[in-house]
């Protein structure tokens, strides 16, 4: 098992650490969420698969959990939790008699895309009001914007572009 999980990370260029026997740290690459930590656990009958996404929301927890269920239904291989303190994570469990490169890769293009595509939509329900502050102390000390940009339509009907 480990070797096809080592093979399957090296031929895919990603970064890992092998924390033991069967226990890889794997950074997977993003755009809107730059980077997402990824724990591959082989168990006894499972390869276990844990991403964390995103803190706990800090407004409109119902509407981010709402959103969460309802993506959980379009996943493959892995869906949505959050931890005991509200943190949102990505968990999976593949068969360790159905782990190949082609159905790890596929598994890890899910995390990858669950948690870098919908990073953004959380942060919007979850945390509009923090992004709205972020954003107005920036403009008040003249800092750029450029990583806020995406977020750009929560302030704009407060006439808070800045530069």
């Amino acid at each position: 098992m480990d070797r096809v999980i080592r093979s399957t990370l090296d031929d895919r260029e990603l970064r890992y650490d092998r924390k033991g026997p069967g226990r890889y740290f794997v950074t997977l690459p993003g755009t809107k969420k730059l980077q997402t930590n990824c724990w591959l656990v082989v168990g006894r009958h499972a390869l276990v698969v844990e991403a964390f996404v995103c803190r706990r929301p800090d407004e409109a927890h119902e509407e981010v959990y709402r959103f969460l269920l309802r993506r959980n239904a379009r996943l493959y291989g892995v869906h949505y939790t959050i931890d005991t303190a509200g943190d949102v994570y990505l968990v999976g469990r593949v068969a360790l008699h159905a782990v190949t490169p082609d159905e790890l890769d596929r598994v890890l293009g899910q995390v990858v895309e669950a948690a870098d595509g919908d990073f953004n939509t959380l942060l919007e329900i979850g945390f509009a009001g923090a992004i709205r502050r972020e954003w107005d102390w920036r403009v008040s000390r003249g800092e750029s914007l450029a990583n806020l940009r995406a977020f750009e339509h929560l302030v704009a009907d407060r006439g808070s572009t800045g530069s």
